[in-house]
C-alpha cells in the first residue's frame, strides 16, 4: 500500500510540474497503477518525447521543495469554484454522492482526489517519465481524446534502476519489433489494424505448431472439424452471444434477405456438428477440435501487435460428455495444457479457479457442483491454483492458467469452461442407459490461446532465438567461397531430403559477414564448408550464440540435428 500512495503521490507532482509548462492544462485523472502511474491532460500542443526530460526536471524541484499535501474537505459548491476552470473535474465532482468533496493541495497546486497521498513532496524518491499515448476521457471514443503521460516510481534508485534495466531487456524482446526484424509478420493499415499478414518464416512457425497441435489432439481422442467463417445471425441471437457480446460483434451482413456476421466463436458450429444425428451415451465422449479463424471488433485504442487483435485463430475445442464424465474430462485437457506449455518452454504458470459471477445463467446448484468438480480435476492432478471470485464466466465456472516468460511476465495462456448455457438453448443432448434424454455438459477449452498472442508470447520469451524445431530456418550452410557452392548444395540436398529446413547462403560475400547475418537472423546452426572441409568431406558447426563446435560428417551432422527437432531440444549443442 505504501508503494501504491507513493506512486499516486507522485502523479499528483507530475501534474502539477506539467501545470507549470502549460497554465491552461486541463487535467482527467491520475492513478497509480503496477509499478507507476499515469495522469490524463488536455493539453494546447501534442507532447513529444522532448517533452518527458523538461516535465522531470520540474518534478524534481517539486520533490525538493518538500511540499507537504494538504486534505481539505469542501462542499461541492466550493469545490466547483475551485475547479471552475477544469471541466474533467467538475465533471466528476457532479457524480460524487457525498455533500463534501475532498481535495489535496500541494504549494498553490490544488487537485480533485479521495487520497491517500505520503506526508509531503519529498517522499517521492525515484521516479522516471516512460512514455506518451492517447486515451479518451473515461475511455469513451466519443468522448475527447486526451494525452496520457506513464511514469514509474520506486522507494529507492536501486530500485528503479532494476526497473529500467527490466525495461529495456522487454523492449528488446517486443514482438512487433522482433517480427519485423525477422520478417515474421506485418499488420497494415491497408488490410486494416488487427489483422495480421503471416510472412513466409511466421507461417513456417505457426504451421509447426499447428501440426504439432493437431497431432497431440488426434492422439488424445481428439476428432478435427472445420466449421465457417460466417453464419446466420439468428444462430448468435439463440445462443445469447447476441445480448451478452454485442459490442465485440461485426455488423450483419445481408444474404439473399438474411442476415449474417462474421463469427465470433467456433463453439456453435461445433454444437451443430453434434446435433446432427441422435447421440447415445454410448459415444461420449465427443471432442471436436479446431483452428478456428474468429472475429472480435476490438477498439482501436487496445490493439497491441498479435497480443490483441480483431482476427484471430484459437486453439478451440469442445468437448460433450454426461455429467459423471466432466471431472475426468476436465483432468484430460489439465493434462493436455500442460503438456503443451512445458514443450514450447513455459515451465513456470499459475492456476486460477473462477467462480460464479453476479450476472449469470443457469441454477445455482449445478454451479456450485461444477465448480466443485473442476476443484477435483485440479486436486486429482496435484496442480496448485487459487480461487478468483465472481470472474467465471456468465455460462460457468472456468479454470485460467497464465504462463510466465523469461522475464516473468504472465501470458493469458490455457482456460477451461463449463457451459450451462448452450446445452440448454439448442437442447444438446443425448440418450442415456435408461433410455431418456438427457442435458449433455459441455466443456470450451483453449490449450494455448490464440495462435496469434501464442506467437507472441513465444517470440518474447525466446527473444527471437527459438529452438531448433520450431525456428524457420534451422540450417544455414556457409560457402566460403564460389568454388565450395556445389559441395555447400549437396549438403542442402541431404538435409532437405531428411525433412531439415535449410538453405544455402550463397551470396559472394565475405565469410565473417555471412555469419553475422545468421546471428542476425537467429538461425540456429551454421555450416562453414571451405577447403578444409571440402577436403575431408566434413563441416564446421557454428552456433548461434557464436560457440564453435567440432568438425562433424555431414551425416552425423543430420543425425544429431534430426535428434534435436524431434525431441524439441531446447540446448543446440549436438
Amino acid at each position: 500500500m505504501g508503494l501504491e500512495i507513493m506512486r499516486h503521490s507522485a502523479s499528483h507532482i507530475m501534474a502539477e510540474a506539467v501545470r507549470s509548462i502549460f497554465p491552461d492544462a486541463k487535467f482527467g485523472i491520475g492513478p497509480s497503477i503496477k509499478d507507476g502511474f499515469y495522469y490524463d491532460f488536455d493539453l494546447p500542443r501534442s507532447l513529444t518525447p522532448d517533452d518527458l526530460p523538461l516535465i522531470e526536471t520540474k518534478m524534481a524541484e517539486i520533490v525538493a521543495s518538500d511540499k507537504p499535501f494538504m486534505l481539505q474537505e469542501v462542499s461541492k459548491e466550493e469545490a466547483r469554484r475551485i475547479m471552475a476552470d477544469q471541466p474533467y473535474k467538475l465533471e466528476l465532482i457532479d457524480e460524487i454522492p457525498d455533500e463534501n468533496v475532498r481535495l489535496y493541495r500541494q504549494g498553490s497546486f490544488v487537485d480533485l482526489c479521495r487520497g491517500p497521498h505520503v506526508s509531503s513532496t519529498g517522499e517521492v524518491k525515484a521516479f522516471k517519465l516512460l512514455s506518451i499515448a492517447g486515451a479518451y476521457w473515461r475511455g469513451d471514443e466519443h468522448q475527447p481524446m486526451l494525452q496520457r503521460i506513464y511514469g514509474v516510481a520506486f522507494n529507492s534508485k536501486e530500485g528503479l534502476d532494476d526497473h529500467l534495466a527490466k525495461i529495456e531487456e522487454a523492449d528488446r524482446r517486443n514482438h512487433r519489433k522482433l517480427g519485423k526484424e525477422l520478417d515474421l509478420f506485418s499488420i497494415n493499415d491497408e488490410a486494416g489494424p488487427g489483422l495480421v499478414l503471416w510472412h513466409p518464416r511466421g507461417a513456417i512457425i505457426r504451421r509447426t505448431i499447428e501440426d504439432f497441435w493437431k497431432d497431440e489432439h488426434i492422439k488424445r481422442g481428439y476428432d478435427i472439424v472445420y466449421t465457417p467463417h460466417i453464419a446466420k445471425a439468428d444462430l448468435w441471437k439463440t445462443s445469447g452471444h447476441w445480448e451478452f457480446y454485442r459490442d465485440y460483434l461485426y455488423s450483419p451482413m445481408e444474404v439473399e434477405g438474411q442476415e449474417y456476421i462474421l463469427k465470433p466463436m467456433n463453439c456453435l458450429g461445433h454444437i451443430l456438428i453434434y446435433k446432427t444425428k441422435r447421440r447415445s451415451y454410448q459415444e461420449l465422449p465427443i471432442r471436436y477440435a479446431e483452428l478456428g479463424t474468429v472475429y472480435r471488433y476490438e477498439r482501436s485504442g487496445v490493439l497491441l501487435g498479435l497480443a490483441r487483435v480483431r482476427g484471430f485463430t484459437q486453439d478451440d475445442a469442445h468437448i460433450f460428455c454426461s455429467f459423471d464424465q466432466l471431472q475426468d474430462e476436465v483432468a484430460g485437457v489439465l493434462d493436455l495444457a500442460r503438456f503443451m506449455m512445458e514443450n514450447f518452454g513455459f515451465s513456470n504458470y499459475k492456476v486460477y479457479l473462477s467462480t460464479r459471477p453476479d450476472k449469470y445463467a443457469g441454477d445455482p446448484k449445478v454451479w456450485e457442483e461444477s465448480t466443485k468438480i473442476l476443484g477435483q480435476a485440479l486436486d486429482q492432478l496435484g496442480i496448485d491454483y487459487s480461487i478468483d471470485p465472481g470472474e467465471g464466466v456468465f455460462y460457468g465456472p472456468k479454470i485460467d492458467i497464465k504462463f510466465e516468460d523469461a522475464l516473468g511476465r504472465g501470458w493469458q495462456g490455457p482456460t477451461i469452461q463449463v457451459d450451462f448455457n448452450l446445452p440448454q438453448r439448442f437442447d444438446v443432448s443425448y440418450i442415456g442407459q435408461d433410455g431418456n434424454e438427457h442435458m449433455a455438459a459441455m466443456v470450451h477449452r483453449t490449450v494455448l490461446g490464440s495462435m496469434e498472442r501464442f506467437l507472441a508470447s513465444l517470440i518474447e520469451h525466446y527473444e527471437g532465438a527459438f529452438p531448433v524445431w520450431l525456428s524457420p530456418v534451422q540450417v544455414v550452410i556457409l560457402p566460403v567461397a564460389d568454388r565450395h557452392l556445389d559441395y555447400a548444395c549437396g549438403i542442402e540436398r541431404k538435409l532437405s531430403n531428411e525433412g531439415v529446413r535449410v538453405k544455402v547462403d550463397g551470396r559472394s560475400e565475405r565469410v565473417n559477414r555471412k555469419i553475422r547475418q545468421a546471428q542476425l537472423d537467429k538461425i540456429p546452426y551454421m555450416l562453414i564448408v571451405g577447403d578444409k572441409e571440402v577436403a575431408a568431406a566434413s563441416v564446421s558447426v557454428r552456433l548461434r550464440s557464436g560457440e564453435q563446435m567440432d568438425s562433424q560428417t555431414p551425416e552425423s551432422f543430420i543425425k544429431r540435428v534430426k535428434q534435436a527437432i524431434i525431441s524439441r531440444a531446447k540446448d543446440l549443442n549436438l
